[in-house]
């Protein structure tokens, strides 16, 4: 019965469940985003050694995997990281103000619960945070056509805005070992890269897990000789 309810607000809010709770952005706030959509276009991370290439790894905890359906960010979790050297002193938490009903279900997997929800952040002040934090920066995340959904939409109902950050999936370097690898749930690769497995299914937890993957598989693509991305791209494009 829950679930038919909270389904039932989704699909009755659809795709303005944001916008229709936020206002229009101010204009400081339309200034930042134009002045980092500029550096975006402008910047060149291909050609970065990879030993010094800085990205910001990041996860989304969200109620579903249709964001066009009414689906929604409950957190944003992230982390800076210089090469294969994860900064764990420079992270981003945050949850994401709703006053729609969770499920059960979903409450149970990630441990956010509806109260605090209520309480947290409005989802504009939470992304102009994010932006602050990441700036122009590559971001990477494990199975990123889930997070590049969620923050396109996202930014289009809040900011009127399209989302113009390269994300670069945790599988671009995986191929490199295996050009026809599937990427596995997280904590499966964590496995494989003998790495601890903690906090899962927490935005930050799960960011910094992935940072770790990141890492791992870095490292690798020095070793086999490649210097950057534009390396990287070049030789999977030919695959």
């Amino acid at each position: 019965m829950m679930n038919d309810m909270v389904q039932f607000f989704r699909q009755k809010l659809g795709s303005s469940i944001y916008s229709g709770l936020q206002g229009q952005p101010n204009p400081q706030q339309i200034s930042f985003i134009r002045q980092l959509q500029k550096e975006l276009k402008e910047k060149n991370n291909l050609d970065t050694p990879l030993n010094v290439l800085k990205v910001v790894v990041f996860d989304l905890e969200t109620t579903g995997f249709y964001p066009e359906k009414g689906d929604q960010v409950l957190s944003i979790g992230a982390v800076k990281m210089t090469g294969q050297h994860v900064d764990f002193d420079d992270t981003f938490y945050s949850l994401v103000k709703s006053d729609l009903p969770l499920s059960e279900e979903i409450s149970t997997l990630t441990n956010i619960h509806e109260h605090q929800l209520r309480d947290a952040p409005p989802a504009r002040d939470v992304l102009m945070k994010f932006f602050k934090y990441t700036q122009s920066h590559i971001l990477v995340a494990h199975h990123s056509k889930h997070e590049k959904s969620f923050m396109q939409k996202i930014t289009w109902d809040i900011l009127r805005s399209r989302f113009e950050h390269r994300i670069i999936d945790t599988s671009f370097l995986f191929r490199l070992s295996n050009p026809l690898v599937i990427s596995s749930p997280l904590e499966d690769i964590c496995r494989e890269c003998g790495i601890d497995i903690k906090d899962r299914h927490n935005a930050l937890g799960d960011a910094i897990m992935t940072a770790q993957i990141w890492g791992y598989h870095l490292q690798i693509a020095q070793r086999q000789g490649y210097s950057n991305l534009r390396e990287v791209y070049e030789h999977l494009a030919k695959l």
